[in-house]
């Protein structure tokens, strides 16, 4: 059953190759929830389950981030959205000179897999879609959740 989109025009619940004319679908279309994710990678993608709410956060301590972070779960967020402080952001432990005055103040401030660990303690991550905007140290950053997520004995292919 078709419905309208806020602008007024038809939506399908779903579109098949029948729906595209410009191009060979047959070959690369693919069905929702198959590869190569043409059309989303739940098959019934948002229809049968809800966008993850998130909220940024992140602020001082990992202590403080993490009693955040389950306070939004508590109350019915799906997901986290990790605000690093502009040291971490940058690259810099939050004792280098260049951080003096910017620890903590607009995101959370980490500089060990030990601040990651109580980052996310007692968060299963596992059942918590995790998000992280971050540019110079991502791989850093990334490596660390991974690791506090294996130690929770979450594998890494359900990151």
């Amino acid at each position: 059953m078709a419905r309208d989109s806020e602008s007024g025009l038809p939506i399908e619940p779903v579109y098949g190759p029948d729906s595209l004319t410009d191009w060979n679908p047959a070959e690369r279309l693919g069905e929702p929830g198959s590869y190569p994710f043409t059309r989303g990678v739940y098959p019934s993608m948002y229809t049968g389950r809800p966008w993850t709410m998130r909220q940024y956060a992140g602020f001082g301590t990992a202590t403080e981030s993490n009693a955040r972070y389950k306070q939004l779960i508590a109350n019915g967020t799906m997901g986290l959205s990790v605000a690093f402080d502009l040291p971490t952001q940058m690259g810099h432990d939050s004792d280098a000179a260049i951080a003096h005055g910017e620890v903590g103040k607009v995101g959370v401030a980490i500089d060990s897999i030990d601040d990651m660990r109580v980052l996310f303690g007692g968060i299963p991550l596992g059942e918590v879609s995790t998000s992280m905007t971050i540019n110079a140290p991502a791989a850093v950053l990334l490596l660390l959740y991974q690791l506090v997520a294996e130690e929770q004995g979450v594998p890494a292919d359900r990151l």
